[in-house]
């Protein structure tokens, strides 16, 4: 690890200037698994809906980064002690908090590999950058797993004020255009505090902290969970799905060597961690692996496969329909097969085309901020605000879908 590369100076287009106060920060940012984010957007597919959303996951790491450095600096002008050690291990661990995330994250980790998280991955890739580095990273890993004994250094990277969350809300507004998604991180920041080892908000941060969760219930319909979006990224794992049963079959397919690996192989969450060889696969895909065979399988003679990719490509999505309750097998299968009587295909594959499933979200989970009083009395923000009541604050909203081909013709 050299110690020149102090002091590095960015521009980033949210934050404007961002100083790296740490040499392994910037050590770790020229590492390749940390650079391999640059290839993997931030937002999946949401540039199909909002086209300025093209934003990597780099963005956000260094974005996340600045702000945990802001936040250190100001705990530490609060009189809260956090060793040089420390910062280091809390800069890397904020850093390193998406390390584990693979190309479209949410729709390969339901299609490729069953039962891995990208918080596993994330877990595995660590532990073999601490042994590159030396043991460089036993601080920010501990941080990261919540074993270090200052609980509120890992509540800076993973919790409901997190410095990932207050990052990635400022920078998928700023990306997206959407505005009510812009939160005041600044002020959340300059309003932490820490009471008996955790992490507080001072009183007079109420509002900000009641803004930035309607912000983020805003992104999350408007952006994260946006119609469109949830469409795609859902037509995205069903190619992938068949992908995956063709190549079972023996069918030839054109990946990638990464991509191969887990779209040719049977990979479980056990082989995953026994096998060093598929965490160096896993390190070499980026959404460029994803993309390629989608160009490539829209010429295939699976019909399933070519049609699926074809529509990704060319954005010809499909019909998404929501309503608060599920919707039936009888009205799923009615759907089925009305694809197969149009296409003339197998009811097996016909299924493909008919998506049904449910999203939810919820505003805050009880205990998740802590606001701190001017008398020192601690409450929970649910009992504090007076703006959100404890009812809108905890309700989860849910919604169905059902996805389908536009051309097909739905009786009534």
């Amino acid at each position: 690890m050299s110690n020149h590369n102090k002091h590095k100076i960015l521009n980033d287009p949210v934050y404007g200037f961002i100083t790296i106060q740490h040499a392994l920060s910037f050590d770790l940012m020229d590492h390749p698994y940390v650079q391999r984010l640059r290839r993997i957007s931030q937002l999946g597919l949401s540039h199909l809906v909002y086209p300025g959303a093209v934003h990597n996951r780099f963005h956000h790491a260094i974005g996340a980064l600045h702000l945990m450095q802001e936040a250190i600096a100001v705990l530490r002008a609060k009189g809260t002690e956090i060793t040089e050690s420390e910062a280091e291990g809390a800069c890397a661990a904020i850093l390193l908090h998406d390390i584990g995330h693979g190309p479209f994250s949410h729709a390969l980790e339901h299609s490729i590999v069953k039962g891995v998280h990208h918080e596993d991955i994330s877990t595995l890739i660590m532990a073999r950058l601490n042994d590159h580095f030396n043991g460089a990273l036993d601080t920010a890993i501990a941080i990261f797993n919540d074993h270090h004994p200052k609980k509120f250094l890992h509540q800076l990277v993973s919790s409901q004020l997190d410095m990932d969350r207050m990052d990635y809300l400022a920078r998928d507004s700023f990306y997206s255009g959407v505005a009510e998604g812009k939160i005041g991180s600044e002020r959340i920041i300059k309003m932490l505090a820490v009471n008996e080892n955790a992490l507080v908000v001072e009183e007079k941060g109420i509002y900000s902290i009641e803004k930035f969760l309607m912000a983020r219930r805003l992104m999350y319909w408007q952006v994260y969970l946006h119609r469109t979006v949830l469409c795609a990224e859902f037509m995205l794992m069903a190619v992938l799905k068949r992908a995956k049963q063709l190549a079972a079959q023996g069918t030839a397919l054109f990946t990638s060597p990464a991509l191969g690996v887990f779209i040719h192989g049977s990979l479980d969450r056990a082989k995953f961690f026994a096998d060093e060889a598929i965490l160096d696969q896993f390190c070499e895909l980026d959404d460029s692996d994803i993309l390629s065979a989608l160009k490539v399988w829209q010429h295939h003679e699976d019909f399933v496969l070519r049609e699926f990719s074809r529509r990704i490509i060319h954005r010809d999505l499909f019909r998404i329909e929501l309503r608060p309750e599920a919707y039936s097998d009888a009205e799923t299968t009615a759907l089925v097969k009305g694809v197969s009587k149009q296409w003339n295909i197998p009811d097996e594959e016909a299924a493909y085309f008919v998506i049904n499933d449910r999203i939810e979200n919820n505003l805050y989970t009880a205990g998740g901020i802590q606001i701190q009083f001017k008398d020192g009395k601690i409450s929970d923000f649910a009992d504090a605000s007076d703006q959100l009541s404890r009812e809108i604050l905890m309700r989860t909203v849910a919604k169905s879908f059902v996805c389908y081909p536009k051309e097909l013709v739905v009786s009534a």
